[in-house]
């Protein structure tokens, strides 16, 4: 692996199998010389929004019971019998990553616009998961933004700038790049090195982000590496187990 290499991250962030895969994505950040890349799917946007309803509730629960199982990822109460019971709530995947967009977008300290964006994600995916909160809504969006110490003016300018039009392009250009990959859904990771984009099956590093620092760390060639058929993804029509 060159000193340039890039991890492409696709993903969604009301994807349960990605938030599995979040403790690999920080372990990711940690390997020197490898700069990560998000590509927001949109899994529920437009007609793929859904509101909550015990059938919701009764799909993604096995999955989220397996992915703590697998990862040891937490789940909140306020999750399980908060949100997952709360019938006015909607997931809608477009303000969570136009959230991310904004984040990555504020003008900051070279460097660490990527660091931002990375921030804003795992602060999301926690307020959702962990703590039930309403992750399409603005208001909450921009309460977790403060937090990371974005300031309040400057996340809200960068969010009027992404949503709409400039979101909606990069979940095109998002599923375009997975489509080209031949990836099954959400999570898909993929490594760029020299220009060539090879997959990675994440699966079996699943619970287990040092065995995949390590084998990032050790640039391992990239056929060693390929093939991810195996991985849990979720897609367009649902989560596989």
């Amino acid at each position: 692996m060159t000193e340039n290499a890039t991890l492409h991250y696709i993903y969604d962030p009301l994807c349960g199998w990605c938030y599995a895969a979040a403790p690999l994505v920080e372990a990711a950040q940690a390997v020197s010389g490898l700069s990560i890349a998000l590509h927001a799917g949109g899994m529920m946007v437009g007609a793929q929004r859904q509101p909550v309803t015990p059938a919701l509730r009764n799909y993604v629960m096995p999955h989220d019971r397996r992915i703590h199982a697998l990862t040891g990822q937490p789940f909140g109460d306020a999750y399980f019998d908060g949100l997952l019971r709360d019938t006015t709530a909607v997931f809608d995947s477009e303000p969570p990553i136009t959230a991310i967009l904004a984040a990555g977008a504020v003008q900051a300290a070279p460097g660490t616009q990527e660091g931002l964006a990375l921030a804003m994600l795992k602060r999301i995916q926690r307020a959702h998961y962990v703590e039930g909160r309403r992750i399409a809504q603005r208001p909450v969006l921009e309460a977790l933004a403060a937090e990371l110490g974005i300031a309040p003016d400057a996340f809200s300018a960068a969010y009027e700038a992404c949503a709409g039009a400039v979101t909606a392009r990069h979940i095109e250009d998002s599923r375009r790049l997975l489509g080209s990959l031949g990836g099954r859904g959400f999570p898909t990771f993929a490594l760029e090195d020299g220009g060539r984009f090879t997959m990675l099956d994440f699966g079996q590093y699943l619970g287990q982000p040092a065995a995949w620092q390590a084998m990032l760390s050790q640039r391992l060639p990239v056929s060693d590496a390929a093939g991810a058929a195996d991985s849990p993804v979720c897609g367009p029509d649902g989560c596989v187990l």
